[in-house]
C-alpha cells in the first residue's frame, strides 16, 4: 500500500489527512494519508528512512521554506515563490529514495478560489503576514495583476507593520488575506491585529484557516459587512493539484 502524509507542527488542526483518506475509500485507491508531526524539519531523513512506502509528503507550517535544502529539485514556480507544500517521492528498485521534488499548489489554488470574490475594477490587497503561505499568496496575487502588500508584527523594507493600518490604508486595500495562524484551532481566541473599525462592505476578508470554519478573524470582518471567506475549498483544491503532481 502507497502512503502519503503530511509534515508540519503542530497538526492537529490538520482536515488533510481525512480528506485523503476519504478519497482514497472512496474511490478504491489503495493508499493511506497520514499527519507526521516533526518537531524539527531535520527529522524528516528518518522520516523518509522509516517509511519506505512514501509517495508524497503535503507541508505545511512551519516547513514550507525550511524543507528546501533538503530537496532534489524544486519547480520553476516554487522557486520563484520560495515555499514548498508538495513533495514527490522517487526510490529506486530497492527502495531507496532517489529524489525530493518540490512543488506549490498553494499559489494556484488560492488564485482560483479567491478570483471569483474579486470585484470587476481594480482592488489592492494586503497580506498579513510574512511566512511561507504569505510568498504563495503573493505570487498569486501578481499573476492576478493585483498590488499588494505585506504586514507583519517585525516589518521589513517595504512592510507594514500592524500599528500602520490607518482608516487611509485599509480603505485604499480593500482585499486582505491572513495567512498568520492567528485563530487556527486550537487557539480559536485569537485573530491579526488589524483595525477591524475601519473596514466595511467593500472589504474582500480572506483567511486561509479552515479549522475553525469561522476564525475571529472572519467574524470581526463579517461585523463591519466585509465580504468573508476561509481556507476550505484552497485546502481542497491544492490537495488534488498535489494528487495529480504524485500521480
Amino acid at each position: 500500500m502507497d502512503l502519503y502524509g503530511l509534515i508540519g507542527f503542530p497538526l492537529g488542526h490538520s482536515f488533510s489527512a481525512r480528506f485523503f483518506n476519504e478519497k482514497f475509500s472512496r474511490e478504491g485507491i489503495d493508499a493511506s494519508y497520514r499527519n507526521f508531526e516533526l518537531e524539527d524539519i531535520g527529522q524528516l531523513m528518518e522520516l523518509l528512512a522509516e517509511n519506505p512506502e512514501l509517495k508524497g509528503l503535503n507541508v505545511t507550517i512551519p516547513y514550507k521554506e525550511q524543507i528546501l535544502p533538503y530537496l532534489t529539485r524544486t519547480s520553476a514556480d516554487a522557486a520563484a515563490i520560495g515555499a514548498v507544500n508538495t513533495v514527490k517521492i522517487s526510490h529506486d528498485e530497492e527502495g531507496n529514495v532517489t529524489a525530493l521534488e518540490g512543488f506549490n499548489t498553494d499559489a494556484p489554488a488560492f488564485a482560483r478560489t479567491v478570483a471569483p470574490l474579486l470585484p470587476l475594477e481594480a482592488v489592492s490587497a494586503l497580506v498579513l503576514g510574512t511566512g511561507g503561505a504569505s510568498k504563495a499568496v503573493s505570487h498569486a496575487l501578481s499573476a492576478l495583476g493585483i498590488s499588494h502588500q505585506f504586514v507583519s508584527r517585525t516589518p521589513e523594507e517595504g512592510e507594514l507593520s500592524y500599528d500602520e493600518l490607518t482608516a487611509e490604508v485599509m480603505a485604499s486595500h480593500r482585499l486582505i488575506i491572513n495567512t498568520t495562524p492567528l485563530g487556527m484551532s486550537p487557539k480559536t481566541d485569537a485573530c491579526p491585529p488589524i483595525p477591524y473599525e475601519f473596514l466595511s462592505s467593500d472589504h474582500i476578508c480572506y483567511d486561509l484557516i479552515y479549522n475553525p470554519e469561522t476564525t475571529l478573524f472572519m467574524a470581526k470582518s463579517a461585523q463591519e459587512g466585509a465580504t468573508v471567506k476561509n481556507g476550505l475549498d484552497m485546502l481542497h483544491l491544492q490537495a488534488l493539484l498535489a494528487w495529480k503532481i504524485w500521480h
